[in-house]
């Protein structure tokens, strides 16, 4: 049997195959920007309110846009780190996880990178039917997955012309539509935005800033659920220059935008609406909602082309086609199935095991590898680099055990046998980010003093 003809316009269909360098500054640009503008930023606006275990917000919207704010631009510069290695090496994420823990090590990451982004790409297709279900006034809620899941597994078949496609049709809506919704929003006129609703401080501002901090974290998280997989499409840049600045620049930019306008939507909302009747209420409100419905899409092809990748991780020879059509069907099936209720919580995790991740790259790749990695097959193992990982993990976990059943249970027992308090000041995202990069570094030094005693 021939081999598949390659296409040197799009994404390779195996690892053995070279990655084309066909991506531009402004096909970034706009990648990147629409994944900031998500109906996750107006649906699960309230994240960043450091929600209860009721759902009810404990401080200000005020304090939540700069909490979301710091969070988000944090996340922005975080990614731009993480897009660097793709674009130098040419591998993809899970691939580059070979020169950071070896090649058997490497499958640990992936699985857990498979496993939140399976997760994600079902959470985007259950909210693009919660949405087309508002937006139409009912209708089979089943058939408006269903679509979602057939156009997410079309445009992962194309990635790179998905990509492009956005650059030259859909970015220019988008952006029409987020002007005309502040507009709007802002003709309607907002309420006090500063109201706490939550347990007063006698801080600055009034705000209480352990919680200030978990709600800067969840926001991080949002931008650091993208970290494990930028390399999938930066390793396609042109340059180093334009896959940092689009990822770190364009994301940051659009989240903060559409995380504004959803707290605004928000303070708009009245108890007997859905959580989209904001839009829908305004004029035209239903034509412009349209587009963000529409290009929601491209959040579920971003998850599941990325998840196909990281699959071929653990089988290298694997049609990434054969997996993104299975892997659309899959998504589709378990969104109709099941629901959002524990999103904060998920957020939580995701930001303990991926925040610390990227602290031992970044360490490894920028401070002692320069970028000089073994992503074969056979990389040996470095169980130094797993420690690393798992002291970022843990720093998280302690000051930030977030909202997941048995495992937050088990990390609360471990701040009190540990008598270890959260202080106002500790952010968990910067300190566990921070943890991972000084251990790493250390193991990576006392390694090449090893390497170098024995060589010499």
């Amino acid at each position: 049997m021939s081999a598949p003809t390659l296409d040197r316009r799009e994404a390779p269909l195996t690892l053995d195959q070279p990655a084309p360098k066909v991506l531009s500054f402004w096909d970034q640009s706009a990648f990147w920007a629409n994944l900031g503008v998500s109906l996750f930023a107006f649906s699960g606006a309230y994240t960043v309110l450091a929600p209860n275990t009721d759902g009810a917000a404990q401080i200000s919207i005020a304090a939540g846009i700069l909490a979301m704010i710091i969070g988000t631009v944090v996340g922005g510069l975080m990614l731009g780190l993480a897009a660097i290695p793709g674009t130098e090496t040419g591998k993809p994420a899970m691939m580059l996880l070979r020169g950071l823990f070896g090649a058997k090590l490497s499958y640990l990451p992936t699985v857990l990178n498979i496993a939140q982004l399976i997760g994600w790409g079902t959470f985007e297709l259950i909210v693009i039917g919660n949405a087309a279900e508002e937006l139409f006034d009912g209708g089979p809620h089943w058939v408006y997955v269903v679509a979602a899941g057939v156009l997410t597994t079309v445009l992962t078949i194309w990635p790179l012309g998905s990509v492009r496609m956005l650059r030259r049709f859909v970015t220019v809506g988008v952006v029409i539509a987020l002007i005309w919704f502040y507009l709007q929003f802002i003709r309607e006129g907002l309420p006090d935005l500063t109201t706490n609703p939550g347990p007063k401080s006698s801080g600055p501002f009034g705000v209480d800033w352990n919680l200030f901090w978990v709600a800067t974290d969840a926001a991080l998280a949002v931008s650091i659920s993208w970290v494990p997989v930028a390399a999938d499409y930066t390793r396609h840049s042109r340059s180093t220059r334009a896959a940092f600045g689009a990822a770190s620049g364009a994301y940051a930019f659009t989240q903060i935008i559409a995380y504004v306008l959803g707290l605004f939507a928000l303070a708009l909302a009245s108890g007997d609406g859905g959580v989209y009747s904001p839009f829908l209420t305004v004029s035209l409100g239903a034509v412009f909602f349209f587009i963000f419905v529409f290009r929601e899409a491209d959040q579920s092809f971003a998850n599941v082309y990325s998840t196909a990748v990281s699959i071929q991780n653990l089988a290298p020879r694997v049609d990434r086609r054969v997996l993104s059509v299975g892997l659309g069907v899959l998504i589709t099936l378990l969104a109709l199935r099941l629901n959002m209720e524990n999103y904060f919580g998920f957020l939580g995790l995701i930001g303990s095991v991926f925040v610390p991740l990227l602290g031992v790259l970044v360490a490894d790749f920028f401070l002692r590898a320069k970028g000089q990695w073994n992503t074969s097959i056979d990389a040996p193992s470095r169980w130094g680099m797993v420690f690393a990982w798992l002291v970022g993990l843990s720093v998280y976990q302690l000051i930030n055990p977030g909202d997941a059943g048995v495992w937050t249970d088990f990390w609360v027992h471990a701040q009190e046998k540990l008598h270890f308090t959260k202080q106002a000041w500790m952010s968990a995202s910067l300190l566990s980010f921070v943890a991972a990069v000084a251990v790493a570094w250390i193991v990576g030094r006392i390694s090449l003093r090893k390497t170098g005693a024995s060589t010499s």
